[in-house]
């Protein structure tokens, strides 16, 4: 007798995945990839959008170019195991990781991934076109007038 969806073990359980926590319209996803901060790693691209929530959701995208369905199921299986098991590093708002071309053919596993993507939210969590601090030239002096 086949298991019954009810019976899986995570089902609605501590270590699912919930819509609520997923990015899931092509809407909120071009609004990270245009008004989102860009955080990049050999295999990933995140993009990052702050929220006022105080929650962290998060999306994938992984094209046919990084290699065949499974492949690319394997690679999004990654991502989501890596969300899911640092959900409490996630900076409120929506994050979304893109898979570059060369990420199928990487060999990629979990702890691959989370040394590239655990030190880019640690990061410090400035504004998008905020100052660095000490590099940039003194802003000029206002005329009179």
């Amino acid at each position: 007798m086949r298991p019954k969806a009810q019976d899986a073990p995570f089902a609605g359980g501590a270590a699912s995945y919930p819509k609520e926590a997923r990015v899931r319209r092509r809407p909120e996803f071009n609004a990270c990839y245009e008004r989102g901060r860009r955080l990049h790693s050999p295999h990933f691209l995140l993009f990052w959008l702050p929220g006022a929530e105080g929650r962290a959701r998060t999306g994938m995208a992984v094209s046919r170019k990084v290699g065949d369905a499974v492949t690319r199921n394997r690679v999004k299986r990654l991502l989501r195991e890596f969300f899911r098991l640092h959900a409490s590093a996630l900076p409120a708002g929506d994050l979304v990781a893109v898979a570059r071309r060369h990420a199928g053919g990487a060999r990629l596993d979990l702890a691959a991934v989370t040394g590239e993507l655990l030190p880019l939210l640690e990061r410090p969590r400035k504004p998008r076109g905020a100052q660095c601090g000490g590099g940039g030239r003194a802003p000029a002096p206002k005329a009179a007038s």
